[in-house]
């Protein structure tokens, strides 16, 4: 079945088709570096990874190219506040970028351009738009002229007049249509600066996506992404940028991915709502995180709470746990199976129906809905399995679980050995609790004793109070054995 994308520019979904067969290329606007990174980061880093795997996993070769903007007005006034040099801030919000999403399990783009190291390349693309009577210079700023681009605000569906009623301007005698952008900044006292044909000075924000995007991916490629923010200004400069430049398509599709909101309100540093990657995993595993996120399409707004994030986990531990108890049922023989038709057919069905889903714009909601119902099954399985199980049942069983298990790292889940995983959440489950292991087997023993006397009652109470506390039970020829319930 072929990818079908929902491309922002035509409002529709489309099939992929490379330019080059079997081979995509994909660019997408990398961060600031100025500051730690907030969980919408952490959606568009992991959006994009999921993305990427998924498509190689379909076979294309992907060359992923996500930039670094290491020059801008918040890093300069960051660095002033700060008073180092803005280079240095850059640098080590860099790395932090990469501390939060090497944590995460973000695999690395193939390409990580830097706009400092790409400003010849800037430079040369303001040249030609300022040939083609696109740009201007004004004093020592370079503008670019948006009423000579016909299709300015085809990406964001904007009209430029609206926009120019619409919008709070600053008033700037420079500027000749009050919607120009900046290419190239004159230089002022006190910032990084790099020579150019129009004197001292810095590149706009703009400019440096399509310069590098043009570089190393071409005149035009296949893949432009980014967050649903980013679709006015940056990307719809973009492109009066590069197809005015070279007079082609800039990129073919724009996937953009949604808000992270928590408790229905956009983050915001002014509503002390805003939270960074690490603060998140301080208190959760990564994984639990990346479930989360994949646990809603990418187009929709994602709503961020404790009550999500536990329910994700209690979601992972099942995943974790179902793996384990299959990773226990060994062997098999002649037995008679216990696995229904329309059991086998859900298990041995997973990976097409899994594909269907991604294939249909990456719904990652879906897909993981499809795991789930294949661990909920699985487990009903195991829990029916006889003493001497059917070995068509036990390999039935170990390839759905390995399937679960591919098809869950596509997502960058299940990665952990599945029977430590366990056992490491059950002692911290154990020690959460208040009661001890010596009351346990306590209760354990005052409950064979009524069983003993035929006292069923307090036999019973006995097991729902321990069950209260996520202590199952199992009853059998040598005795009861006692264990704490992730499910």
């Amino acid at each position: 079945m072929p990818i079908r994308i929902y491309n922002t520019l035509t409002r529709k979904k489309e099939l992929l088709q490379p330019i080059e067969e079997g081979h995509v290329k994909l660019y997408v606007c990398g961060i600031t570096s100025y500051d730690y990174c907030h969980i919408g980061h952490a959606r568009s880093v992991l959006v994009f990874d999921v993305i990427v795997r998924y498509l190689r996993y379909r076979g294309y070769k992907v060359t992923f190219v996500r930039n670094f903007t290491d020059i801008d007005d918040k890093i300069i006034n960051r660095a002033n506040e700060q008073h180092v040099d803005a280079a240095e801030l850059a640098q080590r919000f860099i790395e932090e970028f990469y501390v939060d999403t090497d944590r995460l399990g973000v695999l690395r783009p193939d390409l990580e351009p830097r706009a400092t190291e790409h400003i010849d390349e800037m430079i040369v693309l303001i040249r030609e738009l300022i040939d083609r009577g696109l740009a201007y210079r004004s004093g020592n700023d370079v503008y670019y002229r948006v009423d000579r681009f016909a299709d300015y605000g085809r990406l964001s569906g904007r009209n430029l007049e609206d926009m120019q009623a619409g919008a709070r301007i600053e008033v700037n005698e420079q500027k000749q249509h009050p919607m120009d952008f900046v290419l190239w900044k004159g230089s002022k006292p006190g910032e990084p600066k790099w020579e150019s044909p129009w004197g001292e000075g810095r590149p706009g924000w703009h400019i440096e996506c399509s310069a590098m995007s043009r570089k190393y991916l071409g005149e035009t490629f296949d893949i432009h992404g980014g967050g649903k923010d980013l679709i006015f200004p940056h990307h719809e400069n973009e492109i009066a940028q590069s197809t005015g430049a070279t007079g082609k398509p800039f990129a073919n599709l724009w996937i953009h991915h949604g808000f992270v909101t928590i408790h229905d309100e956009k983050m915001s540093k002014s509503l002390h709502n805003f939270l960074t990657i690490r603060e998140v995993l301080a208190q959760y595993p990564p994984e639990v995180l990346r479930l989360l996120i994949f646990s809603t399409q990418y187009r929709n707004p994602l709503d961020f709470s404790a009550a999500a994030m536990r329910d994700a986990e209690a979601g992972l531990d099942r995943m974790y746990d179902c793996l384990s108890r299959i990773a226990g049922c060994d062997g098999g023989g002649d037995g008679k199976s216990v696995i229904s038709l329309k059991d086998r057919k859900k298990i041995e069905s997973l990976r097409p129906r899994f594909e269907s889903a991604m294939d249909n714009d990456f719904n990652t909601a879906r897909a993981l809905g499809l795991l789930f119902d294949t661990i909920k099954v699985l487990n009903k399985v195991v829990s029916m399995l006889p003493a001497q199980p059917a070995s068509d049942d036990i390999e039935l069983l170990q390839n759905g679980g390995n399937t679960v298990r591919e098809l869950a790292g596509l997502m960058g889940l299940l990665r952990d050995d599945p029977a430590v995983y366990v056992e490491i959440k059950k002692k911290m489950l154990l020690e959460s609790l208040d009661i001890t292991i010596e009351d346990i087997e306590k209760l354990i023993g005052d409950r064979a004793r009524a069983r003993e006397r035929k006292d069923w009652a307090t036999s019973d109470t006995i097991r729902d109070r321990l069950l209260q506390d996520g202590i199952e039970l199992q009853d059998g020829p040598e005795g009861t054995t006692w264990d704490i319930k992730l499910r």
